[in-house]
């Protein structure tokens, strides 16, 4: 029904065949993407680097955003590259494991900046160099969870800092949109993924949305990367701002 042939894609985020990133990667790459994958660090690069080159990745890069000059790095690359980017996947996120656990309201300020700083101002940042490679237009995805606009046990500080990353997405298309470039985010019911795994009694939450879904089951990897690759397509270019449910019906019940 569409096709991605010819456009380029940069990946954030994949960890290993688990991550959400993963199947995105993997779907943009089956509709014809061209593709650039980043890796967080040495300890994770042996993980990532054979799935990238499985997908035929043109660039695989290192990149932690919290380390100076290498978000600048794989941007730079890219244009050197490429010259030009249509596709920029985030999907990274973290919190420091004692604020995490703790209850939202005892979160320590440089925990809370940590979070914010790494799960959402990356994304701001991501954008804002991919955007002169955008002249055309493109599109830029980030992923969310149902916890950013209701309490979901457990989710704790995560909550408050995806009702962030979710209101940079508007305020992002908004400004961007007479550019040709969509900003969206990708809200998955519960996944099993190691970045999940460090939430506390996610395996109760897992079996609660199974059940509680309409469909009954979970959505998987794959199906996030579908989401990704349609919204990456030029069928989905008059789509943006959107936090886009991929959930088998769990946001819909109560």
């Amino acid at each position: 029904m569409f096709s991605l042939t010819g456009t380029k894609a940069l990946v954030v985020g994949v960890a290993n065949d688990q991550s959400i990133a993963w199947g995105c990667a993997k779907a943009l790459r089956a509709q014809g993407a061209e593709l650039a994958i980043t890796y967080l660090n040495d300890k994770a690069e042996p993980h990532v680097r054979p799935l990238a080159e499985r997908l035929g990745a043109e660039l695989i890069l290192p990149l932690d955003v919290a380390q100076p000059g290498q978000l600048e790095a794989v941007f730079e690359a890219i244009t050197d590259r490429w010259g030009r980017l249509d596709t920029l996947l985030h999907s990274i996120a973290y919190a420091p494991r004692e604020d995490l656990h703790g209850r939202v309201v005892d979160c320590s300020a440089q925990g809370f900046a940590l979070a914010m700083d790494i799960s959402v101002h990356s994304f701001l940042r991501m954008i804002r160099l991919a955007e002169p490679l955008m002249p055309d237009g493109g599109t830029c995805l980030s992923v969310s969870f149902f916890g950013s606009s209701r309490v979901v046990r457990h989710y704790n500080m995560m909550g408050p800092v995806k009702a962030a990353l979710e209101s940079t997405v508007r305020y992002a298309a908004a400004e961007l949109g007479e550019k040709g470039i969509s900003v969206h985010a990708l809200s998955p019911g519960p996944l099993q993924t190691r970045a999940a795994s460090g939430i506390d009694h996610f395996d109760e939450l897992l079996n609660a949305a199974a059940s509680r879904a309409a469909m009954h089951q979970l959505a998987t990897i794959e199906d996030v990367g579908a989401m990704a690759a349609f919204l990456a397509s030029h069928e989905a270019r008059h789509l943006t701002g959107g936090v886009h449910d991929i959930d088998g019906g769990f946001s819909i019940t109560s």
